[in-house]
C-alpha cells in the first residue's frame, strides 16, 4: 500500500469500494451507487485506472488498515457536510442489495466511530 496521501475525492472512491467489497459480492446496485458518487464528485471523466489498481492490489487482510488511511485523508480534507455526503453514499452502498452484512456494517461503524460528528444525520 502506497503512502501517499490521497485527496478527498479519491480517498471516497476508495472507501466506497472496500466497503462494497467486503461481502465478497459486487451487486449492479452497488455498482450504480458508486457510479452516482463519481458522477457527483467528478463532473469530467477521470481515468481511475490506477486507483483499481490500488484497490485491487489489496489483500482483504489489508483492507481495514487501507479503509482507516482512507478515512483519515478524506477527513482531513472534507467539511462536516461532504463528510455526511460520503456516509450517505455508504449506506447507500452497503443497503443497495437490501441485506448489510456483518462486514457491511463493521466497515459502517468504523466510519461512524471515526466521524464523530456524524450524530446528526
Amino acid at each position: 500500500m502506497p503512502n501517499n496521501r490521497m485527496n478527498k475525492t479519491i480517498a471516497g472512491y476508495h472507501l466506497l469500494m472496500i466497503l462494497s467489497a467486503v461481502d465478497f459480492k459486487v451487486s449492479s446496485r452497488e455498482d450504480m451507487v458508486i457510479r452516482s458518487y463519481l458522477a457527483e464528485e467528478f463532473p469530467i471523466h477521470v481515468n481511475l485506472d490506477k486507483q483499481m489498481d490500488v484497490i485491487s492490489s489489496l489483500q482483504p487482510t489489508q483492507w481495514e488498515t487501507h479503509f482507516r488511511k482512507a478515512m483519515d485523508d478524506f477527513y482531513d480534507d472534507a467539511t462536516p457536510a461532504e463528510r455526511r455526503k460520503l456516509i450517505r453514499f455508504a449506506l447507500q452502498l452497503a443497503s443497495a442489495d437490501a441485506v448489510i452484512t456483518p462486514e457491511e456494517n463493521y466497515y459502517l461503524n468504523l466510519l461512524f466511530e471515526q466521524w464523530e460528528d456524524m450524530a446528526n444525520l
